[in-house]
């Protein structure tokens, strides 16, 4: 998830002493786990009540904090609640910064037309849209750990959507809804399984690695069990894709001016935000919001230039705060509320609790393969550092486990990755966390085969 944007927080967290006392038997702790599990399932039934999924746990998060708050005054250690709240605050301004970037670019490209040409190059060449399903599908397994698996998720969901029409056309047909759907479930798993065998492709690889548990290289070893938590569950989908051509183009589509020096600028954003991590220790955001300044530079000459002007006559000159403005804020919202609802369940000490059982009754295999079921249920980024808090003994083949069930646990639920949620906000109403659901068991069939390749190659036990 996202290269390394909330790695910083992490760190500092574990540097700093900042370790959470266990006040999982107060009844107060209890009405958290309820408050989070209400809103939970709100979430989850965003399709049938037609509540955005930001507003529950927004509040929850609220409530959970005042909760904590309470909670530590009692055992006179208020002042500590200040330095969690710190460090969740930090996690969610590198992710809302770098989501916003990421976003304003596909949105600015979207704008100049890629994505339409783009379509219409699929069409030209006759693809179908399972060859387009395939294409998608391999572009994010391949662009991921170079990239970051929610980045390359929001980019190749952009040309599925563009493909197929547009969101109205999308929802007016349901063999083309049905192909949508499936397309980002494939997009979601492949990102995910893509970033699993790269420091550089999810954020808890990147924790794994600068915990000096894998070294850069041993991530390969991931390649093999990666590989085929993708392909199972793309093959599955593929046998179910509607056998058609995408919808024909009545209308001529053709780049905008500066269309190739705005994809020229994202890409050369994303190489600055691994630069900025890589040789200056600094955040990726700080990258990317670099990039997103370039970006502003470029838009004002785009404003104000003639060859713009004869593009943008019908709907007005280009603005880049326009394309900002248009970020899917229900998702950047909802991360909000997610990362403080479960910050605050740490702080209470149930994250500790929960891994100090896994690898206490368990053993270190099935604690391994259920810290990626509960990815998808809560988020890998605080179920990996509480694993990584405790430091269990482990052998190699243990870390390298651990790190690809919790990359790609994810992929279980729409819910489970930040690649899921950012597409369920670009595609809303057609990929919902119903529609994923629908679909869970194909992606546990890989997820299985997964960890029993990954099991068979470095000969692990349970």
């Amino acid at each position: 998830m996202l290269l390394a944007c909330i790695s910083p927080a992490f760190a500092s967290s574990g540097s700093t002493g900042l370790v959470p006392h266990d006040l999982t038997t107060s009844p107060l702790s209890w009405i958290a786990v309820l408050v989070f599990l209400v809103a939970y399932t709100l979430v989850i039934l965003e399709d049938v009540i037609h509540l955005r999924k930001s507003k529950p746990v927004i509040v929850a998060a609220g409530i959970i904090w005042v909760i904590v708050a309470i909670s530590y005054q009692r055992i006179g250690q208020s002042d500590q609640v200040d330095a969690f709240l710190s460090h969740n605050m930090l996690e969610y301004a590198y992710l809302l910064l770098f989501l916003l970037v990421a976003m304003t670019y596909i949105n600015t490209m979207e704008e100049r037309g890629v994505f339409d040409s783009l379509r219409g190059w699929l069409i030209s060449k006759g693809f179908t849209l399972k060859g387009i399903f395939w294409i998608t599908g391999v572009l994010a397994f391949i662009i991921s750990p170079l990239a970051d698996n929610l980045t390359t998720a929001l980019l190749m969901a952009a040309v599925v959507i563009s493909v197929s029409g547009g969101k109205r056309a999308i929802l007016q047909n349901d063999k083309t809804k049905k192909f949508v759907v499936l397309a980002c479930i494939n997009i979601v798993v492949a990102a995910n399984a893509g970033g699993a065998f790269s420091p550089f492709g999810d954020i808890t690889t990147l924790m794994v690695w600068q915990a000096g548990k894998v070294s850069f290289g041993g991530f390969l070893g991931l390649l093999p069990s990666a590989l085929v938590n993708w392909l199972i569950p793309a093959f599955i989908f593929s046998m179910f894709l509607p056998k058609a051509h995408p919808q024909p183009k009545t209308e001529e589509t053709r780049l905008k001016y500066g269309a190739f020096v705005v994809v020229g600028l994202f890409v050369f954003t994303i190489f600055l935000a691994v630069t900025f991590h890589n040789m200056f220790h600094l955040p990726p955001m700080l990258g990317m919001m670099t990039g997103l300044g370039l970006l502003q530079l470029y838009g004002h000459h785009l404003k104000n230039s003639d060859r713009s002007r004869v593009d943008d006559n019908r709907i007005g000159r280009f603005d880049i705060y326009n394309q900002l403005q248009r970020s899917e804020w229900d998702t950047l919202m909802f991360f909000y509320g997610v990362i403080l609802c479960v910050g605050g369940l740490g702080a209470l000490g149930y994250l500790a609790q929960v891994s100090g059982v896994l690898y206490g009754v368990l053993g270190p295999t099935y604690a391994n393969i259920l810290v990626g079921v509960m990815s998808a249920i809560v988020d890998n980024i605080p179920v990996m550092f509480a694993v990584l808090s405790m430091n269990p003994e482990l052998s190699h083949g243990q870390w390298l486990l651990v790190t690809l069930t919790a990359g790609v646990g994810g992929s279980l639920l729409s819910v489970g990755s930040a690649a899921g949620v950012a597409l369920m906000g670009q595609a809303r109403g057609i990929y919902t966390f119903m529609s994923h659901l629908k679909w869970t068991w194909a992606i546990a069939l890989g997820y299985v085969a997964s960890i029993a390749v990954h099991m068979f190659i470095y000969n692990l036990s349970f």
